[in-house]
């Protein structure tokens, strides 16, 4: 028989590096990045979340553009809360899908998305609501042809855990999503797990697909910046930050704007 359409299906992964392989592990993560970013013209929006070599917890977001209107746009840090600005107001076009809070925190949870789901989850958590069900009636972007995953991010240093969802089109039907969700604990440092909303360019652009990826992160906040900024393409690259917080609370913000 023809089987059934279910409206969610959700995969949970509880994964962790095998610190015995260190060196697979580097080789793995280096080749990643040269693959799936630096020599990747349009990956579009990406999250990364890990910790860096002094075990400080590590937020990356980057976002990129092809249309004008997606491109005129720069990111600001106000009360707490990073957002997307246009860049020049008399030419934005329709803000309902470049225009939104990009990170928020709830408590010491650490929220990013790339899109206005970033309240969603924040407001469920601040309900007492899961991060995992708290996206439950959240689907992907009405972006036809693209239909753009949502995608998203927690840190709880609680339990020094991270977890990173995407949305994506159901392969059924347009108006229906799939859910998936990971989750990662003991991450060793220097490392950090992916996601992006495209596996490159085209028309319509393709989805990512599989599980996150394991991305190197070096360095600082500021280092990391510069780093990722410099290998995302130039042409597409529009605006990318990254957040750092050490064990004693120390919280530092890197944002580099291309207008």
């Amino acid at each position: 028989g023809v089987p059934l359409l279910l409206k969610y299906q959700t995969k949970c992964t509880t994964n962790n590096l095998n610190s015995t392989n260190t060196d697979l592990n580097k080789e793995l993560a280096e080749r990643n990045l040269t693959q799936h970013i630096a020599e990747n013209v349009y990956p579009g929006r990406g999250i990364v979340l890990g910790r860096n070599e002094e075990n400080s917890w590590i937020v990356i977001y980057w976002i990129m553009g092809r249309s004008s209107n997606s491109r005129n746009r720069i990111f600001t840090h106000v009360n707490g809360i990073l957002r997307t600005e246009a860049a020049d107001p008399s030419l934005l076009e329709d803000p309902s899908l470049i225009i939104y809070n990009v990170m928020r925190d709830v408590d010491e949870r650490i929220v990013v998305t790339n899109g206005s789901h970033t309240d969603t989850i924040c407001d469920g958590l601040a309900q007492g609501e899961s991060f995992y069900t708290s996206l439950h009636a959240e689907k992907h972007e009405p972006d036809a042809p693209n239909y753009t995953t949502r995608i998203s991010g927690i840190i709880d240093p609680s339990d020094s855990s991270i977890a990173l969802s995407r949305i994506t089109k159901s392969d059924f039907s347009t108006e229906h999503s799939t859910h998936f969700y990971y989750r990662y604990t003991d991450i060793p440092a220097g490392y950090g797990y992916c996601v992006t909303t495209y596996m490159g360019d085209g028309n319509p652009l393709p989805a990512f697909t599989g599980d996150p990826i394991l991305l190197p992160l070096e360095g600082d906040a500021e280092k990391i910046a510069d780093n990722y900024w410099q290998l995302l393409n130039p042409d597409n690259r529009i605006s990318l930050f990254v957040r750092e917080l050490n064990s004693s609370g120390k919280d530092r913000l890197k944002i580099i704007n291309r207008f």
